[in-house]
């Protein structure tokens, strides 16, 4: 389905939901105004000088080499309630942002986690999880949504670099919204219904380990997140998650030989 919002309040605290959830502890919120919709309606014919992945290699952006990649496809089966959902992950659009999921994933932190947010009014949007603080069960459930996963090697929280691909391009742009980049196409992977993608603060670099189905078409969310992949089988598991279900278990079950780890 087609999400469609009545008033721009509604638009905005919705996302306002989403970004909230996106938030660490060392990060303030601010409003979500600054959120911004499809700019394909807004800005044409315009050019970036962005980073790309090809220009990564020569470390233009600080730390670049140091996270995890997906190059290629990868599968990962999520078990809630009981139930299997199978998601098909794209590292070919989304290398490092996939690459992080399927890294967790190995690691086991998403097993046992909650999902902390359900939003379904006043239209289905999104349902979300992955704050590694859920596993600790004195932590205040009203406070889940502010976490992310702590690299035990650096003792420094994991966060990952904005990355969106515009659609027809051979490489991702890193560290801005297609708004700031002044990118005037939509991106490779778009949030339609059952898309995965990463929650963040206002930060566009802040995404660690929490992450969002989208519950329908969400287009005014593309070149603002970053979407890696989608749900191929379970969306009706999805569908059915409320707030405080727990994440039995999350494998990897195809393509974990694509995932290439920094040395």
């Amino acid at each position: 389905m087609r999400l469609k919002f009545p008033q721009v309040f509604a638009v905005l605290l919705i996302i306002g939901a989403l970004t909230l959830g996106g938030c660490t502890s060392n990060i303030a919120s601010s409003s979500a105004s600054s959120t911004a919709t499809a700019t394909s309606e807004t800005t044409t014919n315009a050019t970036t000088s962005t980073t790309t992945v090809s220009e990564t290699i020569s470390e233009s952006i600080p730390g670049m080499k140091d996270f995890p990649r997906l190059e290629g496809k990868a599968t990962v089966v999520m078990t809630v309630n009981g139930s299997p959902i199978t998601i098909e992950l794209d590292g070919a659009n989304a290398p490092i942002t996939a690459g992080n999921f399927v890294d967790l994933v190995q690691k086991g932190v998403y097993d046992g986690l909650v999902f902390h947010r359900v939003v379904r009014d006043p239209q289905p949007f999104v349902v979300q999880g992955g704050d590694p603080q859920g596993k600790d069960p004195k932590f205040p459930a009203a406070r889940l949504g502010t976490g992310g996963f702590i690299d035990p090697k650096t003792g420094n929280e994991r966060r990952i670099p904005l990355e969106i691909k515009p659609q027809g391009e051979k490489d991702p742009i890193y560290s801005k919204t297609f708004e700031e980049a002044r990118i005037g196409k939509p991106p490779e992977l778009k949030h339609k219904q059952g898309a995965i993608a990463m929650a963040r603060s206002q930060m566009p670099d802040s995404a660690s380990s929490q992450f969002y189905f989208a519950l329908a078409d969400l287009s005014f969310l593309d070149g603002n997140y970053a979407v890696f992949g989608y749900v191929t089988q379970g969306f009706d598991v999805v569908n059915k998650i409320q707030q405080g279900d727990k994440i039995d278990s999350a494998k990897v079950t195809q393509g974990a030989e694509n995932l290439k780890t920094p040395q």
